[in-house]
């Protein structure tokens, strides 16, 4: 699933817009990426002359107010001004915080300004996208038993895996009402067992649902169905709560 990422700065009129086109342009297939503001107005119409003459597409862009995805899941919040970052430090958890200070090239309403602040930006985000593919490519192949037991060894991360290995699929939402814990906390958890590669994650309209990967060897599946088989009081209770949960996401397993 690609990572998704959430530029942000105060006006989304320039800065947080011309990097959200840089990016979908230069690695859409790996990112899924927006931005937003604190106190958004609307596309400076200098920032959309110098994608244009880029080459790069600007359909689509509109300004757009933090806290209309502030709840959704986010990857990584990269913050483009000192007062997008103090104003979000907090929004968007478990997203990885990255503050990147470029001058709002509005203030000068010149030309050559947006034509700099768009060539810094492409820079900056060439390097990301280098750092995230080598991050990426360093991956093992394999599935290390001691990476695996850990993110199994606390109580609210095994629960949560038995309770999507038996429903096949879950959102955070779901998760959250289930063991009676904050989103941020939940999606906290989820993360840590993705990344040791038990979860995959897909994206259906406004939810993020999690499922086992797909791609687990034969000795994981082992140990979760004979946990499971022999631990069932380990989900009681979520999923008793999960059963009663009113407005319930659908989702079709496919």
């Amino acid at each position: 699933m690609k990572r998704r990422v959430l530029f942000v700065c105060t006006a989304n009129s320039a800065r947080s817009l011309m990097a959200e086109a840089l990016l979908r342009d230069m690695a859409g297939d790996r990112f899924e990426v927006a931005s937003a503001g604190t106190e958004p107005t609307r596309p400076h119409p200098m920032a959309l002359r110098v994608l244009e003459e880029a080459g790069i597409s600007a359909e689509g862009l509109h300004s757009k107010q933090l806290a209309d995805v502030q709840e959704q899941y986010w990857d990584y919040v990269i913050t483009l001004c000192e007062k997008a970052a103090n104003e979000c430090g907090t929004v968007c958890q478990p997203a990885q915080q990255i503050a990147w200070d470029f001058p709002d090239p509005a203030e000068a309403n010149r030309h050559a300004t947006f034509a700099l602040t768009l060539k810094e930006l492409k820079e900056r985000i060439g390097l990301f996208t280098l750092v995230h593919q080598k991050e990426t490519s360093l991956k093992p192949a394999g599935y290390n038993p001691v990476i695996i037991f850990k993110a199994m060894a606390d109580d609210l991360r095994l629960a949560a895996l038995l309770l999507i290995r038996d429903q096949e699929k879950l959102c955070v939402c779901e998760l959250t009402e289930a063991f009676e814990v904050s989103q941020p906390k939940a999606s906290r958890h989820l993360a840590s067992l993705r990344d040791a590669g038990l979860l995959e994650t897909e994206r259906r309209g406004q939810w993020v649902y999690y499922y086992l990967n797909p791609r687990l060897p034969d000795w994981v599946l082992r140990v979760l169905d004979e946990t499971a088989q022999n631990n069932a009081g380990l989900i009681g209770q979520p999923l008793a709560r999960l059963q009663t949960m009113a407005e319930r996401p659908l989702v079709q397993c496919s």
